[in-house]
């Protein structure tokens, strides 16, 4: 039994501070994953800052018509909130995807953008990890590696990261929010997560000591005309083998702004941008998406047991993109 403190905190400021004055500190919201890893003893916080009861539970509109989200708010609430559901429905959609009703009432928006991977190797103290261990190695390279990153991975570790609602966030270009010591501060999404490189235990850009206070999605009228799609081996609770986020506007069967992000596919939410330049002009067809999506994975590197995420993902754009514009000339 390995002994930790407890502290519940009720403003911002308290938060910060505490985290800088113990080491090995962690926030707890509602505990979904750093409890677990707590029982594997992957991590091991010598205290834990309970950040529940701080005021960060909201979702409200910006002034130029974005949407704000606490770091707090569940992702129960945050799937069944009227104005994300009628405003992003991918985001309600990826956020009903990912575990189960039980977990989604406990589990919080911060909580959830700072998720570990679910990769073996990394749970498993037995085996080296670089994420765990920086420099003890990779065995998923060689190992079980069918459900690992094919997009943006390095020698230093392919794991994938697990989150579905940070997908649907990449896709609509959010801006994370968080409080320092020195003062409050803002990332894009884009930026928030960091290429794996040769450092796959630096997960974030996050600055030390800093607590995530909300998320900020900028207005974005295609955003209504989205979708979640998802793929796992049950259908019941289970991890992406791969994911989509997209969202798509299409006047005169011409492609005039589309949206693309993938999940399961890299060790970040990996944003299409090459799909998304490709599409942009175009026509509306399933040859054009079926390109796009081309055009993406031309980057992929697929190890000799997940290359099947390859044709995945390329159909998933073409059947998500499909959809959409076929709902589009109705």
């Amino acid at each position: 039994m390995r002994e930790f403190g407890y502290e519940r905190v009720l403003d911002i400021s308290g938060a910060v501070a505490l985290l800088g004055g113990v080491p090995d500190a962690r926030f707890l919201g509602g505990g979904t994953n750093l409890v677990d890893l707590m029982k594997a003893g992957v991590e091991r916080p010598a205290l834990l800052i309970d950040v529940r009861e701080l005021p960060l539970d909201e979702v409200e509109f910006t002034h130029d018509g974005g949407l704000r989200i606490g770091a707090t708010v569940t992702n129960s609430d945050l799937a069944a909130h009227p104005e994300v559901r009628r405003h992003y429905p991918a985001l309600a959609q990826a956020v009903l995807a990912g575990a189960s009703g039980q977990l989604r009432n406990m589990a919080t928006v911060g909580g959830n953008l700072l998720q570990r991977t679910r990769c073996g190797y990394f749970t498993d103290l037995s085996k080296p990890c670089n994420k765990r261990v920086p420099g003890s190695g990779c065995p998923a390279l060689t190992g079980e590696h069918r459900n690992h990153a094919i997009l943006g991975a390095s020698e230093h570790c392919v794991a994938t990261h697990p989150s579905d609602m940070a997908v649907a966030l990449a896709a609509f270009d959010a801006v994370i929010s968080y409080e320092t010591a020195d003062g409050p501060g803002e990332l894009p999404l884009r930026q928030f997560y960091r290429p794996v490189g040769d450092t796959p235990h630096i997960e974030t850009d996050l600055p030390p000591g800093a607590l995530i206070t909300g998320v900020t999605l900028p207005p974005a009228p295609v955003a209504a005309h989205s979708r979640y799609r998802k793929v796992r081996e049950r259908a019941s609770y289970a991890f992406a083998i791969g994911s989509i986020a997209a969202a798509l506007e299409v006047q005169d069967d011409v492609v005039r702004e589309v949206r693309l992000a993938f999940g399961a596919v890299a060790s970040r939410p990996w944003r299409a941008r090459a799909a998304e330049r490709v599409l942009i002009g175009g026509p509306a067809s399933a040859e054009a998406f079926a390109a796009a999506a081309d055009a993406e994975l031309a980057a992929a590197e697929a190890l000799p047991r997940n290359g099947y995420k390859m044709t995945l993902m390329r159909n998933l754009v073409v059947a998500v993109l499909t959809e959409l514009a076929e709902e589009a000339t109705r």
